[in-house]
């Protein structure tokens, strides 16, 4: 009798360990495609001069009551997801900038308290300062700015560090300078 019990168990749990093996399968090919993207961009050569526009795309498409999320395009090729909170007049460090077209350049880790990696400074915002396009997944790790991410849910953007990681790359393999932001609503 105590053997059919533990074959029953037995079953079960080589049940749970192959939907485990499943999901580890899963996670390590979705990590491989990113480091894959990463290798790309590594070796992805400048093919304009620094006097060139870096233009930036924000289409806002999703909106809720804690976020707004969207897309961010570099020179008219979708790069990763953006999270900001939803639009609340402008007021600060409740509400995403309004839509519009911004300056933007990069900030290095010495000038800023809080960021200790490379980032971007949104310039002339009407009303506001020190808005930045930063890491950060939630509503909660902004008072206002723009947290970018690989991969978006309701309230929630994934992979920010490596979205910030493509994207910083990316704008200075494109020269780092002459940076333009448009921010449109869906």
């Amino acid at each position: 009798m105590i053997w059919i019990y533990l074959l029953i168990k037995s079953a079960n749990l080589i049940q749970k360990i192959q939907s485990i093996k499943r999901k580890i399968q899963t996670i390590i090919k979705f990590v491989k495609n990113l480091f894959q993207k990463l290798r790309e961009l590594k070796f992805t050569k400048s093919t304009t001069s620094s006097l060139a526009s870096i233009n930036l795309l924000i289409l806002r498409d999703t909106l809720t009551e804690k976020s707004t999320i969207g897309r961010l395009f570099l020179n008219g090729e979708l790069l990763c997801d953006t999270l900001e909170l939803p639009y609340r007049d402008n007021q600060k460090s409740i509400s995403c900038i309004p839509t519009g077209q911004y300056k933007v350049r990069l900030r290095t880790a010495k000038e800023s308290a809080t960021r200790h990696y490379l980032h971007l400074l949104i310039e002339d915002v009407k009303d506001r300062s020190y808005i930045l396009v930063h890491i950060g997944n939630f509503p909660a790790d902004t008072k206002g700015c723009i947290l970018v991410g690989i991969g978006a849910e309701q309230d929630r953007v994934n992979n920010s560090t490596l979205a910030m990681e493509l994207l910083v790359k990316e704008i200075l393999n494109l020269g780092g300078t002459n940076i333009n932001l448009i921010i449109k609503n869906k």
